[in-house]
């Protein structure tokens, strides 16, 4: 028998008998005897417990997803840690797993993979919009009651056991068959590689396989970053057309091409179901290719049909499958060795040779019809334009020329739109709550682009802002009865636990929010729940630089308060600035912690500047600041005639910025860099990089000039000086001539 059983963890879990094994944890059924419910509890097994490592992420991880509160996810009741065991108290499921229905139904419906399949990706849209990320996607690890609705559990967990110093061999184990090719590889993981799990599943309730299947889990991981997948309909002919691009687009190689979001593979799924006809153009199903020097030409719709190759045969080089039309391939490519294709068609190598030979007996009627629809397409150019200027000039309209597009109004200001659009009758049908902002315009009858006239009545709904709740007052409840009441109101829970000697342990004295103040649905209320008058000691850790929910989860952890003052900075959001509590502090756990947090935004501040103009200066000037090559700030007019000291208050983001000035002489227009400068506009200060202001003045012809002409210096003789201070008057030819003729014309004889 099971040592564990019969065991109340806690003094409240009571352990009754063991009905899951995993590779990380044994899962067994149990009873709450403080809610007398029926309760699931995960227990580490002993190598995991062991490590001191893999417990505090463990401990930090499992606090983060038992925030996590979304119908089809597992919910998580309570984490718990001692020297001798760890385990997660979740929520227990009467059913069976995704991966027994699979077997016992072999092929599922597309109604009833699709009905799965959405119910999973909302789960994961729920914890990827909380930064939390599954990375074990597997039908093993979906859950489903008789009425087929679906519960995702294991969130993040098994991240840690790949991370426990095992080879990437061993990480694939056990995940291999739904592994994103960039987990094979190694790399970051993000929601993206969810999706291609989610994608794989789909792939196989729909075709009855997985993809890539052998007996060796490193060759299917080779698969996975390499291999494309045979095309699903190819196996299952009954699948849509559709539904088998979705499929494909979740499956790409490349994290890029894929869904982006879980959303957005919801998206088409609903549009799926609202046409069947639909078509995505994510298989591009006619093409060539060129292999081995040859152009093989084929089309997945004439084809003929061979029997799949065992799937464990498959080579690792190029293999048949899909391609987006946007990748650069041309098609649907054919394999080579491979179980991948069912198509391997070529044209005989005798074809080539065959229309050399036939080239010369044949003369292409080509080049003549080419000729003759040229000539016919330039005709009616010539007579379209002709009659399109003869309408300009003559005045002449089309008859619908009073119709032009509608416009989108959506994301409007209704009272915007009315000043915006005076030649439609823009009328309210009808007010809502809504995601968008108090009167704006959130639907309308009639498309945007559709044809309308002037004075034609379009009937819009405007938002009357968010839809608020109260937070109910659940002070002096137990911690999980107040949680269900949070969410009950369709809001978010976050627990932090704090020594107390007023309340009793696990008992609710205050929330953030306060009760029954208004919040919109989906808002995080902190609650704060009693851990007694137990005040221990704690060594303050530091969080400086990393995220403030990491810090909530261990301080909650510690049962040390939190509190966030927000801060603008160029670092991430939710980054910690500071903290008010140093590194290795000894602190009880009735004391909170202020953090000052990130907002990911850059500050804004203002840099002073003193710019000494030189002493021979003069003119009127303006100073500029250049970020990136952008303008960010011009001074008002400086003038080097009133003061040769001048302050510029330079306004702008950032804490470590490479400004250039720029100096502009307002009587040419001319300008110059005066220099380069390194401004921390948070601070106030800056640093010089390079300045040289002397040059500046000289290059926009900012100095004062001598008064005595420079060409007196250098030409000693005066006589020809007397042509040269004359030279002004030449460019008024005319009065001399005429003076010239006044004085009798002899100046030209008397020059020669």
């Amino acid at each position: 028998m099971d040592k564990n059983i019969g065991k109340k963890l806690d003094g409240r879990y009571e352990i009754t008998e063991l009905i899951g094994e995993g590779g990380m944890a044994d899962v067994y059924k149990g009873v709450d005897v403080v809610e007398n419910k029926v309760i699931a509890i995960k227990i580490l097994k002993k190598e995991f417990a062991e490590s001191e490592e893999f417990l505090r992420r463990f401990r930090n991880e499992s606090k983060a997803i038992a925030v996590l509160s979304h119908p089809n996810i597992v919910k998580i009741y309570d984490v718990g840690f001692s020297d001798k065991i760890q385990y997660i108290v979740m929520e227990y499921i009467d059913g069976i797993t995704l991966k027994e229905y699979i077997e016992n139904e072999q092929v599922l419906s597309w109604k009833d993979a699709v009905h799965f399949v959405v119910q999973i990706l909302r789960a994961l849209q729920h914890a990827h919009e909380r930064g939390i990320v599954h990375r074990d996607i597997k039908p093993q690890n979906i859950m489903m009651f008789t009425d087929g609705t679906i519960k995702v559990m294991d969130f993040g967990i098994a991240k840690f056991a790949r991370e426990e110093g095992k080879t990437a061999t061993d990480q694939a184990i056990g995940t291999v068959h739904y592994i994103s090719p960039e987990q094979a590889r190694g790399d970051i993981t993000d929601a993206k590689s969810d999706i291609y799990s989610v994608g794989i599943m789909l792939y196989e309730m729909l075709t009855g396989q997985k993809p890539f299947d052998t007996d060796n889990p490193v060759s299917i991981a080779v698969m996975h970053m390499h291999n494309i997948a045979e095309l699903p309909r190819h196996i299952n002919p009954d699948i849509p057309i559709p539904l088998e691009e979705i499929i494909v687009h979740a499956m790409e190689k490349d994290p890029g091409d894929r869904y982006q979001t879980a959303m957005d593979m919801i998206r088409d799924i609903d549009r799926f179901k609202a046409d069947p006809d639909v078509r995505f153009g994510y298989i591009n199903r006619s093409g060539e290719q060129e292999t081995d020097g040859r152009t093989q030409y084929f089309s997945t719709v004439n084809m003929p049909v061979q029997e799949p190759v065992n799937v464990s045969q498959q080579s690792y080089g190029n293999t048949g499958g899909y391609s987006r039309q946007n990748t650069g391939n041309t098609g649907y490519r054919p394999a080579v060795n491979t179980g991948g294709s069912i198509y391997d068609e070529t044209y005989d190598e005798d074809y080539t040779d065959f229309d050399a030979e036939e080239e010369p007996q044949k003369r292409s009627l080509f080049v003549p019809i080419l000729s003759a629809v040229t000539v016919v397409v330039i005709m009616v150019a010539v007579f379209f334009i002709a009659t399109l200027v003869k309408g300009v000039f003559s005045g002449e309209k089309k008859n619908n020329a009073s119709e032009f597009a509608m416009p989108n109004l959506v994301g409007m200001d209704f009272n915007q739109a009315l000043e915006a659009y005076p030649k439609l009758d823009i009328q309210v049908e009808a007010t809502e709550f809504s995601q968008l902002e108090k009167d704006k315009i959130f639907e309308q009858n009639i498309p945007e682009g559709d044809g309308v006239k002037k004075g034609e009545v379009v009937k819009v709904k405007v938002s009357l802002g968010s839809k608020t709740v109260k937070v109910p007052n659940v002070i002096n409840y137990h911690y999980i009865t107040a949680g269900e009441a949070l969410r009950a109101q369709g809001l978010e829970v976050e627990f932090q636990y704090q020594a107390n000697s007023e309340f009793k342990e696990e008992i609710v004295f205050d929330t953030e929010p306060a009760a029954l103040e208004e919040v919109v649905p989906g808002s995080t209320v902190l609650v704060y729940v009693s851990k007694g008058s137990k005040a221990k000691e704690i060594k303050m850790e530091d969080f400086v630089g990393k995220n403030i929910k990491e810090a909530r989860v261990q301080c909650g952890i510690w049962g040390v308060g939190v509190k966030v003052e927000k801060k603008d900075s160029d670092k991430e959001e939710g980054t910690i600035l500071k903290q008010s509590i140093d590194k290795g502090k000894e602190i009880t756990a009735d004391q909170t912690v202020v953090f000052t947090v990130s907002t990911g935004k850059a500050p804004e501040g203002t840099v002073d500047m003193e710019f000494h103009f030189p002493q021979n200066s003069t003119g009127r000037y303006t100073i500029s600041a250049y970020q990136n090559g952008v303008a960010i700030f011009e001074s008002f007019t400086l003038s080097a005639d009133y003061s040769k000291d001048n302050l510029v208050s330079v306004r702008g983001k950032g804490t470590n910025e490479e400004i250039k000035m720029v100096l502009t002489n307002l009587s040419n227009n001319l300008t110059c860099e005066i220099g380069t400068y390194s401004m921390n506009f948070e601070e106030g200060t800056f640093s010089t990089v390079s300045e040289d202001i002397g040059r500046a003045f000289e290059i926009v012809d900012g100095y004062i000039r001598s008064e005595s002409p420079e060409p007196e210096q250098t030409e000693p003789p005066a006589a020809p000086e007397q042509p040269k201070q004359e030279e002004p008057q030449e460019q008024q030819p005319e009065p001399e001539q005429n003076a010239a003729q006044e004085q009798g014309g002899n100046e030209e004889e008397n020059l020669e």
